[in-house]
């Protein structure tokens, strides 16, 4: 895996296993506040208050649960190879910004440039999926120019 693409990955590692630490942390605070709450004469504030730090605690399982796919689905790109073809773990070069195909974890700036990671699930990402240098993609009125495929 080139120097480059091995610096992308970090960042994506880094932003999922934040993201994941911030979710586990909610979850954590919800359930710590509705353990506080002790019953009082007000029985039904009680009740809304437990439930809404339920619906919070199940809230964040589902982000945790998504959170950790996306990781699995990191981990699985981690060493692959550049082909003529863009396919998950692609860097891609455009002639209107550079894609790097791995989760959506929007812009990552590296020294002097930036790069949008993008799941090849969103709809970005399946234009570019199994294009090749040279093909021409349309997205949202832009025009991307393939120049190179790392």
């Amino acid at each position: 895996m080139s120097t480059l693409k091995s610096q992308l990955y970090q960042l994506c590692l880094t932003f999922i296993q934040n993201r994941i630490e911030n979710i586990e942390y909610s979850m954590l605070q919800a359930r710590q506040a509705s353990n506080d709450d002790t019953k009082s004469s007000a029985g039904d504030k009680y009740e809304t208050t437990r439930e809404m730090m339920q619906q919070e605690m199940d809230r964040n399982s589902k982000l945790l649960y998504e959170a950790g796919q996306q990781k699995i689905a990191l981990q699985q790109i981690e060493n692959v190879d550049t082909a003529k073809e863009v396919k998950n773990g692609s860097l891609v070069l455009t002639s209107e910004g550079n894609f790097y195909i791995s989760i959506s974890a929007g812009e990552l700036n590296l020294e002097t440039q930036k790069f949008i990671a993008v799941s090849q699930a969103a709809p970005i990402g399946r234009a570019f999926i199994w294009r090749k240098v040279g093909d021409e993609i349309s997205f949202n009125g832009n025009k991307y120019l393939i120049k190179e495929i790392l």
